[in-house]
């Protein structure tokens, strides 16, 4: 039987999970049940226009008898929603946070209504990811981290519900998540970013604007295409198209001169250290 998933919150991230469920449910002959809880009425008739989802304003009566609660809010609202659906989630229910930085062992704790010291988060279901924006295209990847007292179908459930957007990778530490965040959920804006000052040059040297952004998107897109269906690694694809002596070679080597390598680590090892710093922050809640 196809589970019933609640989503809390409706913003863009639910709504791309909830388009994804949709479709999958579609196409293999089944029927979606989704439900949506979400202060905000717009957002919720939003949603409602393009998918079949019940909505609701009460989060302890929308996530009443679901299978799946998948928790879509900004960070600092996840407390208190853990405390609103808390006396109505079923013991069983499968609980998806999709909130950065906040830790499995908070959630417990505020499911509970109580402080808990424990390092390992055990009692209910509940899994950890972290998605990232493509995944509005349907071009996402997510990780994932599952607590110990989940069982493997309930990991093969809220990888159902993620794949819905794109792929999934799972860390077998939650703190490694920290690092996820820093590769993928961060990762899209380092590539607009050097998307953005690729166009940037190529207009310093000439090129209108409109067709040096459009020579950077496209190429973009296509070194993500290659890579991502090529049997060979990035840094054998990076040296098939690298002649010594070559144009590619030259930016290369400006590249390597410049610590491009070390910008790009210490950049990550920012976001790293922030996410973990944000984890720090919730737990003191």
């Amino acid at each position: 039987m196809n589970p019933t998933l609640c989503f809390i919150g409706a913003g863009n991230m639910a709504g791309s999970l909830i388009g994804g469920w949709c479709t999958q449910c579609e196409q293999a002959g089944e029927t979606a049940k989704v439900r949506v809880a979400d202060p905000s009425q717009e957002q919720l008739d939003t949603l409602a226009s393009k998918f079949p989802v019940t909505t609701h304003h009460a989060n302890n009566k929308a996530v009443s008898g679901a299978d799946v609660v998948i928790i879509a809010v900004k960070p600092d609202k996840v407390s208190a929603v853990c405390q609103e659906i808390a006396e109505g989630l079923s013991t069983d229910a499968l609980v998806v946070s999709v909130a950065a930085g906040v830790r499995l062992q908070d959630i417990e704790r505020w499911l509970n209504g109580e402080q808990s010291e424990k390092n390992a988060v055990t009692g209910r279901a509940l899994v950890r990811c972290m998605p990232n924006t493509p995944a509005l295209l349907g071009a996402g990847i997510t990780g994932l981290y599952a607590a110990q007292s989940c069982t493997q179908a309930h990991s093969q459930l809220a990888e159902r519900v993620l794949k819905s957007a794109g792929e999934t990778v799972w860390v077998n530490e939650e703190q490694l998540l920290d690092v996820v965040t820093a590769v993928s959920g961060s990762g899209p804006a380092y590539f607009f970013y050097l998307i953005e000052c690729m166009a940037a040059a190529g207009e310093n040297m000439g090129l209108a604007g409109d067709d040096a952004r459009k020579l950077a998107i496209e190429t973009a897109y296509g070194a993500a295409r290659m890579a991502r269906e090529s049997t060979e690694e990035p840094a054998r694809l990076r040296q098939n198209v690298t002649s010594k002596g070559g144009t590619t070679a030259a930016a290369l080597n400006s590249f390597e001169q410049n610590n491009f390598s070390q910008v790009v680590q210490l950049g990550m090892q920012a976001a790293r250290e922030r996410a973990v710093s944000l984890g720090d922050e919730f737990a003191s809640d």
